[in-house]
């Protein structure tokens, strides 16, 4: 893919503003595409909206394919009849500019309920389409919406019968193996693997009993999901009518306790009890000493081979009705992948194994055509990963941040640019906000970065957005946070630790004309994509 000159702003729709705790696909979402339109930004990259897991991690989702039913937005349930003006009206007080998961999925599951049974008592346009998309997407809908019951099913029963020595002994079975949570998880029956077996391992008479038992549960989630679908695409639309480009994020690995792995457990490197025999990670990096210890299972890439990707190319054909271009996570997991044996504690020990390569790639693009896909090529990246994306000719990620860590050569640094068809940064939201960054950096990188800028350090958030915009990169992506001159307090999530992240949210009204004319300068002294943006305005 060949990049155009453009900018961006990068914002997960959890962290849109919104009166209910959590950014959803309702008016903050509207309104930031028209603070996009009016700062003359053509790109809002988000992460991945699917259902959240394990430390409410958009990289840990029980499903691929589906969306997050936390992103629904209640106010267009009232649109369409689903929900009346009073049901939101009587919601718990949310912190103003952090996302408390606990509460959000409690009010957010009572509003979505309600919507359910009022639309199962109609029979319109709305129903008609509901059953058009259960039909249509039957190759995902079906094991997701089963999974999800499932989860719910057996929770609730243990909760019913927990008895504390016989978790005791659980713990003692177990404490070598698994962590604390996972330990949690598995005897609560929230993970598949603790499931009675002839359901677990999806027997055939087992799954037609529990989708029979389970049968208005499953519709509910199947609901859900025509919701999320229906409201998304509305979204991107206006985006795309105003000039906007969404930049989805696929993380290359799934998480275990998915339906995607417990409706395809060939395709992944898991024993007999539905347990992985190695897990993903990376080695001791920027973020971490010890590594960072992912805990996904690893792909069965012969198994998949076999298939010629089958899984993997309705996958990225699912992503890719939700975004006009796809970042790809951990892009060097197809050249080679950090392989860690179950059960250790840290990722210091592993090994790195070969991914499929090229091969893979030019079967996605034999079915697919050529596509628009960003490679995400930070962390170790050798000789063998350049040339796969070179090959490819993908563009790949420069962060700025990293460019400052003493080296004259560091090719982060935008005089050492090699290409212009790269996606540069001031940081992911793997980073710490750019002030957090600086205010937390030696004072000899700090030093660097005032003599590399010519810079007093004062405004340190907006000399590094200049720097990105004026740097060769054809795309210049901005968290909002950098945007906000936020501090370390409000960054997104800090890799190798599991709570607290994910959580950052806009106040109400932080979204200004006087920033947007801050960044209409920029893009236009950068001459950031000017002239599709002059086109569109005369249409």
């Amino acid at each position: 893919m060949k990049l155009t000159r453009t900018s961006g702003i990068l914002l997960h729709i959890t962290s849109l503003y919104s009166d209910y705790g959590i950014g959803d696909l309702g008016k903050g979402a509207y309104q930031f595409v028209d603070f996009l339109k009016e700062a003359h930004q053509t790109i809002w990259q988000i992460l991945p909206i699917n259902p959240t897991g394990f430390g409410d991690s958009p990289y840990q989702s029980f499903s691929t394919f589906a969306g997050n039913p936390l992103m629904i937005c209640p106010e267009k349930l009232v649109e369409w009849g689903l929900l009346k003006a009073d049901d939101l009206k009587s919601h718990p007080f949310f912190p103003m500019n952090q996302v408390d998961y606990g509460q959000v999925i409690t009010f957010k599951e009572g509003l979505n309920r309600k919507a359910y049974h009022r639309f199962v008592q109609l029979d319109n346009e709305l129903t008609a389409c509901y059953h058009q998309f259960v039909a249509h997407h039957d190759d995902w809908l079906g094991d997701y919406s089963l999974f999800m019951s499932l989860k719910s099913h057996f929770i609730d029963v243990r909760r019913q019968t927990e008895d504390e020595k016989d978790y005791a002994a659980f713990v003692d079975l177990h404490q070598n193996v698994l962590t604390e949570d996972q330990m949690r998880d598995y005897y609560d029956g929230a993970v598949w693997q603790s499931w009675p077996a002839p359901i677990a391992k999806r027997e055939e008479s087992a799954v037609c009993e529990w989708k029979k038992k389970l049968s208005d549960e499953i519709a509910y989630h199947n609901f859900l999901q025509f919701i999320f679908n229906k409201q998304f695409k509305a979204l991107k639309g206006y985006a795309n009518q105003k000039g906007v480009k969404i930049i989805g994020d696929m993380p290359i690995f799934v998480a275990l306790d998915s339906a995607d792995c417990w409706a395809n457990p060939s395709l992944f490197m898991l024993d007999g009890s539905g347990n992985p025999t190695s897990v993903a990670g990376v080695p001791p990096d920027y973020f971490s000493e010890a590594g960072q210890l992912w805990g996904n299972p690893l792909y069965n890439w012969d198994q998949l081979q076999k298939s010629n990707y089958h899984w993997w190319i309705k996958r990225i054909q699912k992503a890719l009705v939700f975004c006009d271009i796809l970042r790809i996570d951990h892009f060097r997991g197809f050249e080679s992948y950090w392989q860690v044996t179950y059960g250790a504690k840290t990722a210091k020990k592993g090994r790195w194994m070969t991914g499929p390569g090229k091969v893979f790639f030019q079967a996605v693009k034999d079915q697919l055509g050529d596509l628009p896909i960003i490679a995400e090529d930070l962390g170790i990246i050798t000789p063998g990963v350049e040339k796969l994306r070179d090959d490819l000719s993908l563009p790949g990620m420069k962060v700025i941040q990293f460019g400052f860590d003493g080296k004259q050569h560091n090719t982060h640094l935008p005089h050492h640019f090699k290409t212009d068809n790269i996606v540069v940064y001031t940081g992911t939201h793997d980073n710490d906000t750019t002030v957090g960054w600086y205010e937390l950096s030696s004072a000899e990188v700090q030093d660097q970065f005032r003599r590399y800028l010519n810079v007093s350090g004062e405004d340190v958030a907006w000399d590094m957005i200049r720097l990105a915009f004026l740097s060769v990169a054809k795309m210049a992506i901005i968290p909002m946070q950098d945007v906000l001159r936020l501090n370390q307090d409000h960054r997104m999530n800090t890799p190798g630790v599991t709570a607290g992240n994910w959580g950052f949210r806009l106040s109400q009204d932080c979204l200004t004309k006087g920033m947007a004319h801050q960044l209409k300068y920029l893009s236009l002294l950068a001459d950031r994509n000017t002239t599709f943006w002059h086109s569109l305005q005369a249409r």
